[in-house]
């Protein structure tokens, strides 16, 4: 805020204002709150749109602490002198003066942390760039410690402030986890008085993501590796740090939570150095929630994280860590500048979809959006263009200009991949254009989400989708049915086998109905994954049966600590899109914590158990299972199906089947009319007749009728599938 520095005795002064910003001014001096503008605004005859503001200033109310008479200014529209002094016309304000034997001192910046939005609009050297990024297992407090340095900076004043600022989603809040990342600018002036631009790049906090979060470190020179002083080194930490160390940043370990009654800082920082190898030495012990250690942190970034390269001259690349859909605007792209500089009207080419667009505005993310008038190299922002569609637009991609097109670019670029594939159904038939609708908009936001349609004998229509991971599969189908109200039904998780023919051909197959016929088949490869599982001791045989149980290949165990362990195994993915998750935090009371990568396709004894009903296969409830599991599989199933199906007329068997062979068969009795009821005499013949007569209509019936499967009995089997495959 400017100072007005009165002249002379500031006792009973009046002073008159005049402004071109159509507003009235007030002032404020150290020694009270309240404003002091007096007399009302009002335009002058022959100053086109200055206004007259007469202030009366007493001696008690001018600010000591400010030198003899300095009191403070400020617009009501909040740009104050300082926007008009710096020509931002888009403010409203061009020029604003105080007379009477007065003048405007505009404020120096202050030697601390805090600053404006315009401050963090000015432009730094690139020596000043700080990127960096916060990695840290679920529930170790990243998003706190975000806060705390948007709120230390001033980035976000305290009114605006809340809990998981940079989550916007509730389901990120109810679940404690980032699903879409967020970036944000802050300006922060040193001890020494040095203005330096912090660029935090978030990233998403769940295994599935983990394409999008090594994007985010590539974006960035250093990261922030934030752990839990009382939990330890957990398995979201390790691979992390696996994916900080192959980008090459500057890693400076911070232990949060060092005010819970069982913290350990030492334990843990000896856990660091011999788990990570990090040297612990100057580790920052912080406690996110209670404000510990964050000017140190913020001290640390600067000293400890390197300066970008300064490849201003160089043809424009920028690397693309996020995007989403505006409904207005198209496309906004979240990018790092890594070489050049783009600015509004450039043409640019995205150089894995090729496709070119003229840029309409740029801006930095602070964290809300602000245009500026171009970014160069190390700067953070966003760009709108009227992008049409996500997919023009991927994570990873490299932005570059058409007149000095980039040579190569950026590595690391990879297509997404779904994993996961279920079928989403909707329980009323009429709501499957709502389904399509809501999936169309859904996948502007989300490159990686694909589907197709699908008909199914028992649920109707509805579409067959595929999905990174697990989570990712949970927060579509929450998000279709709380933003869209859609009631869904969802089949069991599949995973994408691939089929080797006898003709050699590979064909990739993500719904078991799909499946060739045996003769057709050589061989069927299922994915694989690494896994690790980091676990207290006492848990370690629990755990170990578990993943024998799933079919896991044990690779080695290692003791962390004298009473934690890492225990390392692979196993197909399909034995862990059921209930792996649950089962591992149920045998370990929540104390155990995993982490997954994909190792590639193996060869494996795989066949597809349909279900068959009054001897028609049901393409719904058929599943790919591995031969040894499928005798367990097929009686689980059809014992579950003879509980929910009601009763016939006639007899219905259910029956499991790998191709023309039963393996597990149940039977549903009949519903009998006692047609003997009026023989209360006579032969034995008359009785043999009706009963002839009964099996034969009993028959006849059973070839032409047919079993109607309730929604009730699909929904329950379903559920037992997830449990049991």
């Amino acid at each position: 805020m400017d100072t007005l520095v009165l002249r002379g005795d500031p006792s009973g002064f009046i002073s008159e204002i005049l402004s071109s910003c159509g507003a009235r001014h007030s002032l404020s001096s150290n020694k009270s709150s309240r404003d002091f503008a007096f007399g009302i605004g009002r335009r002058k005859r022959g100053e086109g749109r200055r206004i007259q503001n007469f202030v009366k200033l007493a001696g008690e109310n001018v600010g000591i602490d400010y030198g003899k008479g300095q009191v403070r200014v400020r617009c009501e529209h909040g740009a104050g002198i300082r926007g008009a002094r710096t020509g931002e016309k888009e403010r409203g304000s061009l020029v604003c003066q105080a007379t009477q034997a007065s003048e405007i001192v505009p404020a120096k910046a202050p030697k601390s942390s805090s600053s404006s939005g315009v401050d963090r609009l000015e432009k730094v050297p690139v020596s000043n760039i700080r990127n960096f990024s916060i990695i840290a297992h679920i529930d170790h407090g990243k998003s706190t410690l975000a806060d705390k340095l948007l709120q230390t900076t001033g980035t976000v004043e305290a009114r605006e402030m809340k809990e998981q600022f940079l989550d916007n989603m509730d389901l990120e809040r109810e679940r404690g986890i980032t699903i879409k990342l967020q970036a944000a600018r802050m300006r922060y002036v040193d001890k020494d008085g040095e203005a330096y631009c912090l660029n935090l790049i978030d990233t998403p906090g769940h295994v599935d993501f983990t394409y999008e979060v090594s994007r985010s470190l590539a974006a960035c020179e250093g990261a922030l590796l934030v752990v839990d002083a009382s939990q330890g080194v957990e398995a979201q930490t390790l691979a992390n740090v696996y994916l900080a160390l192959e980008n090459n940043l500057e890693i400076i370990p911070v232990l949060n939570k060092i005010d819970l009654p069982g913290a350990d800082p030492e334990r843990v920082a000896a856990e660091i150095e011999e788990i990570i190898g990090l040297d612990t030495t100057d580790a920052i012990r912080c406690s996110a929630k209670e404000g510990i250690g964050i000017n140190e942190i913020l001290e640390y970034i600067v000293k400890k994280v390197p300066a970008p390269k300064n490849t201003a001259a160089e043809p424009l690349r920028a690397l693309i860590f996020d995007s989403y859909f505006d409904p207005y605007r198209g496309v906004i792209v979240y990018f790092r500048v890594v070489d050049g500089c783009v600015k509004e009207g450039d043409t640019i080419q995205f150089m894995a979809s090729k496709k070119e667009y003229v840029v309409g505005e740029v801006g930095v993310l602070s964290p809300g959006q602000m245009p500026v008038k171009e970014l160069y190299a190390g700067e953070v922002g966003y760009l709108a263009a009227s992008i049409r569609s996500v997919g023009d637009a991927r994570v990873g991609d490299t932005i570059t200009s058409i007149p000095r097109k980039a040579s190569k670019p950026l590595p690391g670029y990879e297509e997404a991949t779904p994993m996961v594939f279920c079928g989403l159904f909707p329980i009323e038939a009429d709501q499957f254009p709502d389904l399509r609708e809501a999936l169309e908009k859904l996948q502007l936001n989300d490159a990686a989400l694909q589907y197709e349609p699908e008909t199914s004998s028992a649920m109707g229509f509805g579409f067959r989708c595929g999905f990174l991971g697990l989570l990712h599969m949970e927060i579509v189908q929450e998000r279709l049915e709380r933003e869209y109200n859609l009631n869904l039904i969802t089949t069991a998780p599949s995973v994408v086998y691939k089929v080797i023919c006898v003709d050699g051909s590979v064909v990739e197959c993500s719904n078991p109905s799909q499946l060739p016929d045996p003769g057709k088949r050589k061989a069927l490869e299922e994915p694989f994954i690494k896994i690790e599982l980091i676990t207290p001791k006492e848990y370690i045989g629990s755990l170990m049966e578990l993943a024998q149980e799933r079919r896991g290949i044990f690779k080695e165990m290692k003791y962390i600590t004298e009473a934690r362990a890492c225990l390392s195994y692979e196993l197909p993915m399909g034995e862990m899109v059921g209930d792996f998750f649950d089962q591992l935090k149920s045998r370990s009371k929540g104390y155990a914590s995993m982490e997954y990568s994909l190792v590639g396709y193996r060869e494996s004894d795989l066949v597809r158990l349909d279900i068959m009903i009054n001897g028609e296969i049901v393409d719904p409830l058929a599943t790919i299972v591995h031969r040894d599991k499928a005798y367990s599989v097929g009686r689980a199933l059809t014992s579950k199906l003879k509980e929910l199906i009601p009763r016939q007329l006639f007899k219905i068997p259910i029956q499991a089947s790998i191709g023309a062979k039963v393996i597990a068969s149940e039977a549903i009795s009949a519903m009998r009319k006692d047609v003997l009821a009026k023989c209360y005499g006579g032969d034995i013949s008359r009785k043999k007749k009706l009963l002839s007569k009964q099996a034969e209509g009993k028959k006849r019936m059973k070839s032409v009728g047919k079993v109607d499967v309730p929604q009730d009995a699909f929904m329950a089997v379903l559920r037992l599938e997830k449990e049991v495959l």
